[in-house]
């Protein structure tokens, strides 16, 4: 069984068509096709139905594709390790982040790389926190640069980078903004623009109210915290946002006993060896840890 049909079953498995899996890697369509043929007939089965344009996984499928990651992840590693016994820091880095981390604090770290070793190609996914977790898990990451968890993952390893607290905050002519103090019974009788409350950052939310038996009363929720803080600065509610969003545009709201605080951090697998471009950037950001991104660079 060649390596090469596995990739080509595996992104295909991914992108469901063989075109699309040719774009990702860099392939004709008739060369993708090909491997698949060659691999359906080592295995003796079809592992696609090919209904119209979409290719869905046979049972046979289903049953190859957890193998296959698993094959292709044990060849990435060995890739790497062999490559590790060299000091060359070059090769592709594949990380993932999260909108917020990667427009506001990972630019001057990943311009500091970049300019330190220039040979190495970056892969950059932007994705929720939690769904960073799971690709990293599933090793599709080498890193990760998220918003962390508030659980243990045994199999992950997390570093705190970032401390991220949080403040209340509305629009300065909502009618929260106009009382001199304020408690969380206050906030519940308003509506609010807040994260997903699967999210993380909004679990840590609605666990403040679950605690005092409050209802909390989401008007509308995006993972987008630009766009939470668009919507809270034109009065449509109050919302939970980082210290370094808050501007002109918001008023921050006095809320007794309510204290919030993210960590924003780097993630890897226990088990997987870094590349050396994985541990070049770990501990550039590690050298970071604790900066303000708005005022510090990355030396």
């Amino acid at each position: 069984m060649e390596i090469q049909w596995l990739k080509a079953f595996l992104a295909t498995a991914e992108q469901g068509s063989a075109s699309e899996a040719a774009e990702t890697l860099h392939l004709t369509q008739p060369a993708v096709s090909k491997r698949l043929a060659a691999l359906e007939q080592q295995l003796g089965t079809p592992l696609f139905d090919r209904i119209g344009r979409r290719l869905q996984l046979t049972d046979a499928g289903r049953a190859l594709l957890p193998r296959a990651r698993h094959i292709l992840n044990e060849v990435s590693d060995a890739e790497r390790e062999l490559r590790a016994l060299g000091n060359e820091v070059t090769g592709s880095l594949r990380i993932a982040t999260s909108h917020h981390v990667g427009l506001h604090h990972l630019p001057p770290v990943l311009k500091a790389f970049s300019t330190r070793y220039p040979e190495v190609a970056l892969d950059i996914d932007f994705v929720d926190s939690e769904q960073a977790y799971e690709a990293l898990m599933a090793g599709e990451y080498e890193l990760a640069v998220v918003t962390l968890a508030q659980k243990d993952y045994p199999s992950l390893e997390s570093r705190v980078i970032w401390p991220d607290p949080c403040v209340v905050v509305a629009a300065p002519d909502h009618p929260l903004s106009k009382l001199p103090a304020l408690d969380l019974s206050d906030l519940a009788r308003y509506p609010a623009i807040l994260p997903d409350l699967n999210t993380y950052t909004g679990r840590l939310i609605k666990r403040e109210f679950d605690q005092r038996g409050l209802k909390l009363t989401a008007k509308l929720a995006t993972n987008f915290l630009e766009t939470i803080k668009m919507m809270a600065g034109v009065g449509l509610g109050w919302s939970v946002l980082p210290e370094t969003l808050v501007d002109e545009s918001l008023a921050v709201l006095p809320v007794e006993k309510l204290h919030i605080l993210r960590n924003l951090g780097v993630i890897n697998h226990r088990a997987r060896t870094l590349s050396n471009a994985a541990a070049a950037l770990q501990q550039l950001l590690i050298a970071t840890a604790g900066k303000n991104p708005a005022q510090d660079g990355v030396q």
